[in-house]
């Protein structure tokens, strides 16, 4: 009972073209028709390299293209954008990203060079395939157990079956990792049978991104990957660096080696590997790889095919876009004379050693670009949103498909660099202390005259094609009556035509979920937790999860001494609250706790995520010596794990 609890504690939703309850979507306005043939009309000239490059090698895909859990619910659609069938974009997508996704859309088994392939399109991000002397070797097994699982099948029915003899993680992302138990069994690692691969600190990186801020994170990340839209003209249009992120069980097993310095060789399965460590770049823990006798170099996520994201709006901490050019810059001194090959853990690959050289020079050139000239305005005093609207890439380096802003974007990029120097703080009094955002918003609609007069010039800015405008006068009203439906629409339909305007895929599925959410209500959020991950994660973080949760209300003053024994993993705690504030310790005790508690970890985990009632868990083989009432109080005053919260109104 209680695993089964732990379990839907972090089980993951599935967002693949699954259906939707019906949205009224509006068509695209005279405005955003304009501002479509606009873009289009100022787009580079596509000389048919990446659509070259996205179909080369192409050998098969799975016949049955809907990936399923066993008990039969789709976790993934390979057909969920068959409908784009036409070169021309409608007028609800921008020609740019249509331009894109009809590259990403493209799924299945491809030949990289001899003895190497990738897996495309059955996930957010590829799987590269080795062939080594006795198994496959495997490079970023996906996101899900699910996908993962079907793409060692396509690629044993394709090319024979063979047992899967080490796994790499390139870098410390669920996309990257989670689909492992697809393929490999832990058994066989335990056993030696199967080497598991990732760079130094990669497990800490894993366990930080996915507790401390995991619950908000998940929710923001529905926007940023419109997990609730349906792929279609007016829903969603990937996520700008593959189709969606899929559904199913994430899973880990921990590394039983790590890559600790770049130009490091391993011998994996007979097969020459070399390695170059690019860490806090777009992860805390990331690596590249080097296959010697195929010449082909694999840059993970330090390149694709758009600009990245210095901060992602899902939210993480900030990159260091200086540093991540700077990777990309010793990437083309190490390895652009060596390889004839360049893929990446995301997008299409590209051939010819003029092509790998070109390509990494030129994001290089984006990042270091984006980050010198941030620097060079911030240093004269402009602030993240001068500075956000000023700053454009030159043709030079804008007009390389590879760094448009599918995923990433000048503008928000822009303002993380900002605060990677400066913080949150533009230096102005008036933003150091201003109203929260309700109270703000009523002030400002009272100042304006009301609400008739408000949704007037909303409606007039809506009329001139100024949606950022009308969000912004509509976004106020909605905060200061959510009641107001007529604001509530307008303000939809304002976000609406933002998105179908975007050219980054990101962009366009956070305004079109706002949309969403404004007129349907807000859905269920992702978990990007589960059973494995917090199995994985260090006691000592967990509990300091668990501080994170402590209402200083439902404590008040009280005092409270605990010993912890985890009988399971040989470790314990002391925990200390006092002035509405806990410490834990690990290793350490107090002389004279108030109460101990011993059992095995899931208990506690039960005890302080899930809330179960003491009782229940005792039953369960969960020992408390001492004063019980401690224990209560602790667990009585914990903030239950948050769901699904307001985004789009108070």
């Amino acid at each position: 009972m209680i695993r089964k609890a732990l379990l839907l504690l972090g089980c993951a939703s599935g967002f693949a073209g699954a259906a939707f309850a019906e949205s009224a979507e509006k068509p695209a306005s005279t405005a955003t028709i304009s501002a479509q043939r606009l873009s289009a009309q100022s787009l580079p000239v596509d000389d048919g390299r990446d659509a070259d490059f996205s179909d080369r090698g192409f050998i098969a895909t799975l016949s049955d293209p809907q990936i399923k859990t066993k008990d039969g619910k789709i976790v993934w659609n390979l057909g969920a954008y068959d409908w784009m069938a036409s070169n021309t974009a409608p007028d609800s997508v921008n020609p740019s990203l249509w331009r894109h996704m009809g590259l990403l859309r493209k799924h299945g088994l491809f030949a990289l060079s001899e003895n190497m392939w990738q897996v495309r399109g059955f996930d957010v991000s590829n799987m590269t395939v080795i062939k080594g002397q006795s198994g496959w070797i495997l490079i970023d097994p996906l996101t899900t157990r699910e996908t993962a699982a079907a793409a060692l099948k396509l690629v044993n029915e394709t090319l024979g079956p063979r047992p899967v003899s080490a796994v790499i993680y390139s870098h410390s992302h669920g996309d990257h990792f989670g689909g492992v138990r697809g393929v490999v069994n832990e058994a066989d690692v335990k056993a030696g049978k199967v080497q598991i691969i990732a760079p130094e600190h990669f497990l800490a990186e894993t366990a930080s991104e996915n507790v401390m801020a995991g619950p908000a994170m998940g929710r923001r990340a529905n926007f940023q990957f419109g997990s609730h839209l349906q792929p279609g003209p007016f829903g969603q249009m990937g996520s700008g660096i593959g189709r969606g992120v899929a559904g199913g069980d994430i899973t880990l097993i921990a590394p039983t080696m790590e890559v600790r310095k770049t130009g490091e060789t391993r011998e994996i399965d007979g097969v020459t590997l070399e390695f170059q460590m690019v860490p806090e770049t777009e992860a805390p823990a990331e690596m590249n790889v080097y296959v010697p006798a195929a010449r082909t170099f694999l840059a993970a996520e330090i390149a694709t095919c758009s600009l990245h994201n210095i901060l992602t709006p899902r939210g993480a901490k900030v990159r260091d876009a200086h540093a991540w050019a700077g990777f990309l810059n010793e990437a083309v001194n190490l390895y652009g004379d060596r390889s004839d090959i360049v893929a990446s853990s995301h997008c299409w690959p590209r051939f010819g050693q003029d092509e790998v050289k070109g390509w990494l020079a030129g994001q290089r050139d984006n990042y270091r670009y984006l980050h010198d000239q941030t620097v060079r305005m911030m240093n004269k005093g402009m602030t993240q949103a001068e500075i956000a609207e000023a700053l454009k890439a030159p043709p030079a380096i804008g007009d390389q498909w590879f760094n448009k802003g599918y995923y990433g974007t000048y503008s928000h990029n822009s303002k993380a660099i900002y605060q990677f120097y400066l913080g949150w703080y533009d230096a102005v009094p008036a933003n150091l202390n201003p109203h929260p955002p309700e109270i703000r918003a009523a002030k400002m609609i009272a100042a304006m005259g009301g609400a008739k007069k408000v949704l007037a010039a909303a409606k007039k800015a809506m009329a001139q094609g100024d949606y950022r405008w009308s969000s912004d006068l509509l976004n106020n009203l909605v905060f200061a009556d959510p009641k107001n439906s007529e604001g509530r629409a307008l303000l939809a339909d304002s976000y609406e035509q933002q998105g179908y305007q975007a050219e980054s895929a990101i962009w366009r599925n956070m305004f079109l979920s706002a949309a969403r959410e404004l007129r349907q209500g807000v859905k269920s959020s992702i978990n990007t937790q589960s059973i494995d991950m917090i199995s994985a994660v260090p006691t000592g973080l967990l509990l300091d999860s668990v501080a994170t949760r402590l209402d200083p209300i439902a404590i008040t003053d009280r005092k409270l001494a605990l010993n912890l024994r985890f009988t399971d993993r040989n470790e314990q705690a002391k925990i200390s609250v006092g002035n509405a504030v806990m410490f834990s310790e690990m290793g350490a005790a107090h002389e004279k706790p108030a109460v101990t508690v011993s059992g095995p970890r899931q208990l506690f985990l039960a005890l302080f995520f899930l809330k179960l009632p003491l009782s229940q868990l005792e039953a369960a083989g969960l020992k408390v010596e001492g004063d019980r009432s401690q224990v209560e109080a602790l667990q009585a005053a914990l903030d239950p794990m948050p769901g699904p919260f307001n985004i789009v109104e108070p």
